[in-house]
């Protein structure tokens, strides 16, 4: 009898030993690529392990883009205050660089981010060490395991926003002259002037047809809002969805970011001409806002709130744009950061239609046209 108890408080020693072990490997911290991340529940951990692997094919499987909005803000100064200098902090690089350090957390760490990108500057330019000698980019993150991943998985959410383009403007004569600008060349969605209200709603349960995740972000206004092309590309699916109503999809000239925009107006959801096929510059009209959608009928208003609903797929391989391998991101923070670009629309006279006040040109425009035509 006493060998039997003395199992018993054996076997209850090694559980409460295992239940102390766990309770210790959730809330300890861990330190990963000169950077501490600590590690809230084992869910967390399992979410931030998948996220950070390729399948055997070679490509990702999932993205959190949890970049918030002050970190897109300072990156995004810091690349073009240094752009055209000896060292160029491009902002991708540099995210890499703090989502690596965070862990991805960078709601967590918001107080550190300009500390530590003013630290990052000081490293990369050789103002740490007083002596002027630099490191780069590459020597700084080569121990840093995750930071490919993290390169990657920014640079397909934001590779084609920042970059050269020219700008349509006036000299003092009146004249159209064409100037050369460095910055962000994506735009808001919705056109300058126009008025809308919008929260974080990325992952609310949606019941129609089916129960799932509300996969974009909702942008509630006026019905003929203006639509704006937020990045360059070519329209890759247009017309009526059940789910979307009158929905377009643009695909960057990468491959890969597709960009949806649905419930569009009825009658009239899309700017004239726009068809598939059809390329659009970054801050073009592209249709108007509706509430259209949750019908298999054309051109029903099924939906009860006016408003864009927008949403960002990410793709590294054919095999994700369709089905349960699909990759859609929480697009709130890009949206607030794009508020700072949105574009200027003029009415058509005698017409339903909006066109955009002053164009750009944008090099990516003119290089698949290039290889389109060639």
């Amino acid at each position: 009898m006493d060998d039997w108890f003395k199992k018993i408080r054996m076997v209850i020693a090694s559980e409460a030993v295992l239940c102390l072990i766990a309770v210790f490997g959730i809330f300890c911290r861990i330190e990963e690529g000169g950077g501490w991340q600590t590690l809230f529940g084992l869910e967390y951990l399992t979410k931030w392990n998948d996220s950070m692997e390729t399948t055997s094919k070679g490509f990702l499987t999932w993205v959190d883009f949890d970049v918030t909005y002050e970190a897109l803000c300072e990156a995004y100064r810091l690349d073009v205050e240094t752009y055209g200098q000896d060292v160029h902090m491009d902002w991708i690089s540099t995210l890499a660089y703090l989502g690596c350090k965070y862990g991805g957390d960078f709601a967590g760490n918001t107080k550190k981010i300009s500390g530590d990108l003013e630290k990052l500057k000081r490293k990369l330019t050789g103002d740490d060490t007083g002596m002027g000698n630099k490191i780069t980019m590459e020597e700084l993150t080569e121990d840093m395991k995750y930071y490919p991943y993290y390169k990657e998985a920014y640079e397909a959410v934001l590779g084609g926003m920042v970059g050269e383009y020219e700008m349509e403007s006036e000299n003092e004569a009146g004249e159209i002259i064409w100037k050369q600008v460095y910055g962000l060349k994506s735009y808001s969605p919705i056109a300058k002037g126009f008025a809308y209200s919008d929260f974080d709603d990325f992952g609310t349960s949606r019941s129609f047809g089916y129960k799932r995740q509300h996969l974009g972000h909702d942008m509630m206004g006026q019905i003929g809002t203006p639509i704006i092309a937020i990045e360059s590309g070519y329209v890759e699916a247009i017309g009526w969805n059940r789910y979307g109503g009158w929905r377009i999809g643009i695909r960057s000239f990468d491959k890969k970011r597709y960009y949806y925009y649905a419930h569009l107006r009825q009658n009239f959801p899309y700017t004239e001409g726009l068809e598939q096929g059809s390329v659009v510059t970054a801050g073009d009209v592209i249709g108007y806002m509706g509430h259209t959608g949750y019908s298999d009928k054309e051109n029903v208003n099924n939906i009860k709130v006016t408003h864009l609903h927008w949403g960002m797929q990410l793709i590294f391989d054919e095999s994700q744009k369709e089905g349960d391998s699909e990759i859609w991101i929480d697009v709130y923070a890009l949206t607030r950061f794009l508020y700072k670009h949105r574009s200027e629309a003029k009415k058509i006279e005698g017409t339903v239609y909006w066109e955009r006040e002053n164009d750009i040109r944008d090099p990516d425009v003119e290089r698949y046209l290039a290889e389109l035509f060639e």
